[in-house]
């Protein structure tokens, strides 16, 4: 099973990510776009470069800070809506517009590359149920190429939420997949469809304060006037139950209802509660910051929705005005330090090779010798390495085991001056949660419990040129059979690519996913989708 690029194992979020555009009255100011115009889309809607020949992500993350509870929050009208809606706050997102493909690096890699993207994929082997045989499972590894296509909404998506508002930066996107393998005794590689997807990004950041006014309040009302014979009649000067009462005892010690504004601190007995609003209610809270600033909706044709929720990653060590950018290219593990379970295709549920982070398998050197033995009780006792013996022994190996050293691997020799990090979830630690919902299949056989997911859009200096680069790494885990101990197994499934505009491929490369991808709306026939993972032959 697939699901959009961007992942990676557990992140440890912080709650209070929530980013602000640089200028809170820019939704206010900026002048009113023609959003259905060419032209006025890419003054808008920045894809790679400004005529300036100077990419967006310096200048776009400039400013963008983390909203405090004591920041200003700005106040709705309903005359300024047209204006909110045409200047709608896209973030990072904005950048992410036009059509991104597979970049192939071979020309610096080390090892002949047929597709940019990899995927490993676990499933249940065929003569398996739940309950009968433990853990017996098919793994596959393959490269891949793909056709990923941003395209923001125009105008901002409005929520409303009473006495708080939000209005969504919505980005759609359409994702096509092919796996390319060879086929002996033919020079010609073989691409088949493995993937479909679409869905929306959404960029949270933008809440207002809406508080009552008198048009609302009438034109909402849902109670009736204060009857002439209700005791208290007096009190609602608006003729409507709009006032909280409190029972007290007056000076003469009688009892007695009082408004709020004439209860003075003085104790009370009863509570009568307003059934209507008065002008301005609202203004003073509750007022809502959002726990994450993105969130991503896909759905994916195994029957399978996703909602995942997550943030910009901060830089501690960035200057104070560009707190989300980092200078230089993503780290990537070397050596045994690579040997992390949160990126493995191998988890410590499936025995996890006979080795451990504190004695990990060096995935820069050649497999270990017992991975081309033949394994016994003598040499894997426990077996726990013929377990995980196909995944070491496999032709894309270190990738087959770590899928993301293919992305520090593409990016070796290439001049990456900045970057920023989206890191999201469908199960975060702690607060708003996303999700995962399964059509009853999947959710017999191979449930799908969790996906983490990871981008960095990088800025590339490459012939006197910045362009944009996208790397993904994803992680989804799937949950079936179970162990000699008679423990759930946790499968992970790992995607990982890079990404360039279509624009910015070489020639070769553009033919080759024009000529794969003509119209990746076009859906293929389900006999020449057979290649898909989930009906593995």
């Amino acid at each position: 099973m697939y699901y959009l690029p961007l992942g990676v194992g557990i992140i440890n979020y912080k709650k209070d990510i929530m980013l602000k555009r640089k200028n809170a009255e820019d939704e206010i100011n900026l002048a009113q776009a023609n959003l259905n115009s060419v032209e006025n889309r890419k003054e808008v809607f920045p894809g790679a470069l400004q005529e300036d020949n100077k990419v967006t992500l310096d200048k776009l993350m400039t400013g963008y800070s983390k909203v405090q509870i004591e920041d200003p929050i700005r106040p709705f009208y309903e005359d300024n809506l047209q204006k909110i809606v045409n200047n709608v706050d896209y973030g990072i997102l904005k950048v992410l517009q036009g059509t991104w493909v597979s970049y192939n690096n071979s020309a610096q890699s080390q090892r002949k590359l047929n597709g940019t993207g990899i995927h490993t994929t676990i499933m249940p082997s065929p003569g398996t149920n739940a309950g009968t045989i433990p853990g017996k499972y098919s793994f596959e590894c393959q490269e891949y190429i793909e056709k990923l296509t941003f395209d923001l909404v125009p105008g901002g998506v409005r929520n409303r939420g009473g006495a708080n508002e939000q209005f969504c930066g919505a980005v759609k996107y359409d994702q096509s997949i092919k796996s390319v393998t060879t086929v002996e005794g033919q020079e010609a590689l073989q691409y088949t469809p493995i993937h479909e997807e679409n869905g929306m990004y959404l960029w949270l950041s933008d809440v207002f304060n809406y508080a009552a006014t008198e048009k609302t309040i009438k034109d909402d009302r849902g109670v009736h006037a204060v009857s002439p014979t209700n005791p208290n009649k007096d009190l609602y000067k608006s003729g409507y139950q709009d006032e909280t009462l409190f029972l007290i005892l007056n000076d003469l010690g009688q009892k007695e209802y009082v408004t709020q504004e004439n209860l003075n601190g003085r104790k009370y007995y009863e509570i009568i509660a307003a059934k209507e609003l008065k002008v301005g209610a609202g203004q003073t809270g509750q007022y809502f910051i959002p726990d994450y600033s993105i969130s991503r909706s896909g759905v994916i044709p195994h029957g399978s929705t996703i909602t995942l929720l997550g943030d910009l990653v901060r830089n501690n060590a960035g200057k104070k005005d560009k707190k989300f950018l980092f200078e230089g290219p993503p780290p990537f593990p070397e050596g045994d330090a690579a040997w992390k379970y949160d990126h493995l295709s191998l988890s410590k549920t499936m025995g996890g090779a006979g080795a451990s982070e504190k004695d990990p398998i060096n995935l820069d050197k050649p497999a270990p010798d017992w991975v081309f033995e033949k394994l016994n009780d003598i040499n894997d006792f426990g077996e726990n390495k013929i377990y995980t013996q196909r995944i070491l022994a496999d032709p894309l190996y270190p990738y087959s085991v770590r899928p993301d050293l293919r992305l520090r691997d593409t990016n070796k020799g290439d001049n990456i001056i900045n970057y920023v990090l989206i890191e999201m979830s469908s199960k975060n630690k702690t607060g708003a949660q996303g999700g995962i919902l399964n059509v009853p299949f999947v959710n017999r056989f191979v449930p799908t419990v969790e996906m983490n997911t990871r981008m960095w859009i990088e800025t590339v200096l490459e012939d006197g040129k910045e362009i944009l680069q996208l790397q993904y790494e994803q992680v989804i885990f799937f949950e079936f059979d179970f162990g000699d101990d008679g423990g759930t197994t946790s499968w992970p499934h790992i995607q990982v690519n890079t990404l360039r505009k279509i624009e910015d491929v070489p020639l070769d490369q553009k033919r080759l996913i024009e000529e794969q991808f003509p119209d990746s709306k076009k859906y293929e026939s389900s006999a020449s989708a057979s290649g898909c993972p989930y009906h593995k032959e």
